[in-house]
């Protein structure tokens, strides 16, 4: 007989298997005997009380003996020969269309801008140290997109656009830990991510696909309304009738370009605010109740959300012991990020709190049309920038005195490596943001005693939560409602948002590419 059964315990009895099969015992009231074994489904942390537990969702095979599931198969072959779809962008949407086209008999074209993973290491250090940005290579171009070096969480709600357990299966085969299969917020790591995104290229390599950095998509060519081929920046075209557009929420230029050949897009809300880090052991203290976090539990996240003066204000992309990134695309502009490695072993932990933005905040400032909004985006970031003082150094406010209107005398320890500087973030952020996070962090520390405090700082700005376009797509075909053969994809077209999302989103165009083809 085969069972699902759900036990809590206490993290250190989760950690030790004999303990977790006496409590298996004492749920089912079976005989120890009689449970020849289980297979671990879900595992989950509750802390909502003084003591955490951890909650375990496993099979359990009762007088019969322990079944594996099967092994998973990507389905990869050679398609050296096969038609060709060009896919621009070699983020985690482009990379994921470019596996499922070939598990379908397809040959994916990959346009990347930025560099590989080994190489684009030299620019991210150049951004950390000297605080020089390459617009084509840096934490948001590159190969495997803005997550390879910006944390790899992999918690989506996207079920109901895609196969989750797929994506995290791909994953595993290319050498992620199986542990991401059962972890309610399964996370890879900074770390381990390079070497996973090197994997997939290379597989998709040896199937006979084509993968090309340092390769800039300058132009959609068009005969009318249908795609004929697209042209790079050296001049190179590429005939083709599909196109997968994952380039991601910071390619300001395809946006310009789409506009600039009449390709309809249109102005999309987002959100805009802050990173705030707090020293992890507050954290860990706050959500767990406890002085000393428990060895067996992990660092503790959060997340908050609430309404002030009318508008969204939430947490985004909650980094335990992690990081704060320089993420600006170009010169002249400061973006913060955060990431978190493998053991999410750093002091400190860092949120994006951001604050929900529209279509009349952009005209306030007198930015109209549909590129309203990235030019409100990067208003906020020039001005960071100025304040910063130059070399990306972010302007920084300690979370306390930005509530009361002071400016911080001194700043507390920060991860940022480029370094931040004092400055009230009131001349930084526009009105509308800055008086919605001032209420807020005061709200949320209410809602988490010992969140609201003078230990943790205000980095600006988090202002790449989402793209500020949207590239309108049909719901069935997933075609640009006026081009047949553009594909927009992902978070860059306003679709998707995170890993896993943008990695289902580049499967789903990659079907509909095919689909058009039959």
């Amino acid at each position: 007989m085969i069972k699902t059964v759900s036990i809590k315990l206490l993290p250190s009895e989760a950690a030790n298997e004999p303990l977790v099969l006496s409590a298996i015992a004492h749920e089912t009231g079976l005989s120890p005997r009689r449970i020849t074994g289980y297979v671990l489904q879900k595992r989950s942390i509750d802390a909502r009380g003084k003591q955490p537990y951890v909650v375990l969702q496993l099979q359990l095979f009762i007088d019969e003996a322990v079944q594996q599931p099967e092994p998973f198969d990507p389905q990869l072959r050679n398609i050296s020969n096969a038609p060709h779809v060009v896919i621009v962008g070699a983020g985690p949407a482009g990379l994921f269309a470019a596996l499922r086209l070939i598990s379908l008999g397809y040959k994916p074209v990959i346009l990347e801008r930025g560099k590989d993973v080994r190489r684009r290491r030299r620019d991210l250090a150049a951004i950390n140290k000297e605080g020089v940005v390459n617009p084509e290579s840096n934490y948001c171009f590159g190969e495997g997109g803005a997550g390879t070096y910006s944390d790899g969480k992999l918690y989506t709600r996207s079920t109901k656009r895609g196969n989750v357990q797929r994506i995290l299966q791909l994953f595993v085969h290319f050498g992620a830990e199986p542990d991401i299969l059962i972890d309610a917020h399964p996370h890879i790591g900074t770390n381990k991510l390079p070497h996973i995104i090197t994997a997939m290229r290379n597989a998709i390599i040896d199937c006979g696909g084509d993968i090309r950095f340092e390769t800039k998509l300058t132009d959609i060519l068009l005969d009318r309304d249908t795609i004929k081929g697209v042209q790079c920046a050296d001049g190179t075209i590429i005939d083709c009738n599909s196109v997968i557009l994952a380039t991601g929420h910071s390619a300001r230029d395809i946006y310009t370009l789409l506009h600039s050949k009449n390709i309809s897009i249109e102005c999309k809300s987002f959100a805009l605010g802050v990173r705030i880090e707090h020293p992890q052991s507050l954290v860990d203290s706050i959500q767990y109740h406890c002085a000393v976090r428990d060895e067996h539990l992990p660092p503790a996240s959060y997340s908050v959300v609430a309404q002030e003066y009318g508008r969204g204000v939430f947490s985004f992309c909650m980094c335990p012991g992690g990081i704060i990134a320089p993420a600006a695309t170009n010169p002249g502009e400061v973006v913060v990020n955060g990431w978190s490695p493998s053991k999410r072993n750093n002091p400190y932990a860092n949120s994006g709190t951001v604050v929900a933005v529209d279509e009349k905040d952009f005209a306030a400032y007198g930015f109209t049309g549909p590129l309203a909004g990235m030019h409100y985006q990067q208003m906020v970031e020039q001005k960071a920038f100025a304040e910063g003082g130059g070399k990306l150094v972010a302007p920084a406010q300690r979370m306390a005195d930005f509530a009361k209107g002071k400016i911080s005398t001194t700043l507390p320890g920060c991860s940022y490596l480029p370094g931040i500087q004092t400055v009230n973030l009131v001349d930084v952020l526009p009105a509308e943001v800055h008086q919605a996070l001032r209420k807020a962090v005061v709200d949320f520390g209410n809602k988490m005693k010992g969140y609201y405090t003078n230990e943790a700082v205000l980095v600006a700005t988090e202002s790449r939560t989402s793209s500020p376009v949207r590239i309108p797509r049909d719901k069935e075909t997933l075609q640009h409602t006026q081009i047949k053969g553009l594909f927009p994809c992902a978070e860059g077209a306003g679709y998707a948002g995170g890993i896993v999302s943008a990695a289902i989103d580049g499967e789903r165009c990659a079907e509909a590419a095919v689909q058009a083809r039959l």
